[in-house]
């Protein structure tokens, strides 16, 4: 059914100048530092770490990835917890990117945290890459 004239709705004001590039926030503004901690020790006993425990220390390393990278020329995944654009570089807007970098929750904070170092962690196979601006060892650890 088309839409009628006259009949939108009405849009909030925008100053000129005041709009900012659209990137996501993958976790608070602020560095949960203590999940972080509560996922790195519950790791180091053995545990496994309560799902939302790891799911809010990966966003929040992956916050912190993306303000000390910004860019968008790599995705970084960790999935099903989250992923961010970095790195400056050509832009990537659409489709899979060809720069990617992927892991699992444990490696992320491994290799965010400096437990693990990153040619070590790409040598043992624990993270996948691809393209040739997927390395990240001049912004990590964190």
């Amino acid at each position: 059914m088309p839409c009628l004239t006259g009949s939108a709705r009405p849009r909030a004001s925008v100053r000129r100048g005041a709009l900012k590039p659209y990137r996501p926030v993958v976790s608070s503004p602020h560095i949960k530092s203590a999940a972080v901690a509560a996922a790195l020790s519950a790791l180091d006993e053995g545990r496994t770490p309560e799902r939302p425990v790891l799911r809010d220390a990966v966003r929040a390393l992956l916050t912190v990835l993306a303000e000390r990278a910004p860019g968008r020329s790599v995705e970084v995944r960790v999935p099903p917890y989250g992923a961010v654009q970095c790195i400056p570089g050509p832009r990537h807007t659409r489709g899979t990117p060809p720069n990617v970098v992927e892991m699992d929750p444990g490696t992320w904070l491994a290799v965010a945290t400096g437990r693990l170092e990153w040619a070590e962690a790409i040598t043992q196979g624990r993270v996948q890459v691809s393209g040739i601006r997927a390395d990240l060892s001049a912004y990590l650890p964190l």
